[in-house]
């Protein structure tokens, strides 16, 4: 199948004074994995529900492809969609969910049939499709969902959170099933979540969303290691801003006069890890926790900011011994140490 570009164009979105979506635009490549990330009502999810057609946008434009479909009706749009709690017919088989789609769009009883089947073997449910759905595990519900999306053969798949009702386990084993699915079939996929693991793990490019608006767009590397924001900084990950002043080179030059930001994991108590161009940071022990895989530690700054350092186990020779109130350097070679832009000290 053929998938499409999508382009969003200046969509706003308001319920009284309460505005979801502020003027928001977005391309979308064809075959891209996209996705909205962002905290409890950023908007993600009302972005997603005016793509799939059940939201109405005040203003903006929504394309796919060369067609607009801002106002067209939701079964009009050609979109396969995948909800949060899965929204499967309790009273229907497992195979009478996936035909579901076929039915409505009046495809002869062989054929859905067959379609029907073909989709459950791509999610790894053969053998399964005369099953009840109360029979079903949580994450073959999940697989059900998505065989039932993608049986029309649609040109856009849409996800909201469709991993938050599962454990850890199942959770991360489904992240590659589906990141597999959408390669397999070059479906548009715009996935929403609050999970910034999971948007990591998953993405193509990840769109960070704050009080209605896009934060910044990029890549997920770029998104974690570049943002362009303090609130992006702070949403993804153990992220340390650091006024200027506070750092200094470890080579004795001019210490930076800019804002910082460096991730906890790339702090060491190790200088020759840093290189002789990276940052000093010097401060107070505060506390110290074990985590199995790295110690997390929590040092007051000589200004009395707070950061966080996560140490791996396996560097972390020296954690043991460590005890509050003790001084402490940490170090960060400079291919960690990110100038944000335009923020405040």
């Amino acid at each position: 199948m053929k998938s499409l570009p999508i382009t969003i164009d200046s969509v706003r979105k308001a319920y009284g004074s309460y505005v979801a979506l502020d003027d928001v635009s977005l391309d979308i490549r064809a075959g891209e994995f996209l996705t909205l990330l962002g905290p409890s009502g950023s908007g993600k999810t009302t972005l997603l529900m005016a793509l799939a057609g059940f939201v109405r946008p005040d203003s903006g434009k929504l394309l796919l492809g060369d067609r607009d479909i801002t106002r067209l009706a939701p079964n009009k749009r050609e979109i396969g969609i995948v909800f949060q709690n899965y929204a499967l017919f309790p009273h229907m088989n497992v195979l009478a969910n996936v035909e579901y789609p076929l039915a409505l769009r009046r495809r002869r009883k062989a054929e859905a049939r067959q379609r029907a089947l073909d989709a459950l073997a791509r999610v790894k449910l053969d053998g399964l499709s005369e099953r009840g759905i109360g029979e079903l595990s949580g994450g073959q519900r999940q697989r059900v969902a998505l065989a039932r999306a993608i049986v029309f053969e649609p040109r856009v798949m849409l996800m909201d959170e469709p991993l938050s009702a599962l454990d850890k386990n199942l959770r991360e084993t489904m992240q590659y099933e589906i990141r597999r699915l959408h390669d397999d079939l070059g479906i548009t996929t715009i996935y929403v979540t609050h999970d910034q693991r999971e948007a990591l793990t998953m993405s193509d490019r990840i769109a960070v969303m704050n009080s209605g608006r896009i934060q910044q767009i990029d890549a997920p590397q770029h998104i974690y290691d570049r943002p362009s924001t303090r609130f992006v900084a702070e949403f993804m990950g153990e992220a340390n801003i650091i006024a200027p002043g506070l750092a200094r080179r470890i080579d004795g030059a001019d210490a930076p006069r800019e804002t910082l930001m460096i991730r906890a994991e790339s702090l060491h108590l190790d200088a020759s890890l840093a290189g002789r161009d990276g940052v000093a940071l010097d401060g107070t022990l505060r506390a110290k926790a074990f985590r199995g895989e790295n110690w997390l530690l929590t040092l007051a700054l000589d200004g009395g900011q707070e950061i966080l350092v996560c140490i791996p186990a396996a560097l972390a020779g020296g954690c043991v011994e460590l005890a509050a109130s003790q001084r402490v350097t940490v170090y960060a070679p400079a291919q960690k140490v990110h100038v944000l832009p335009g923020a405040m000290a």
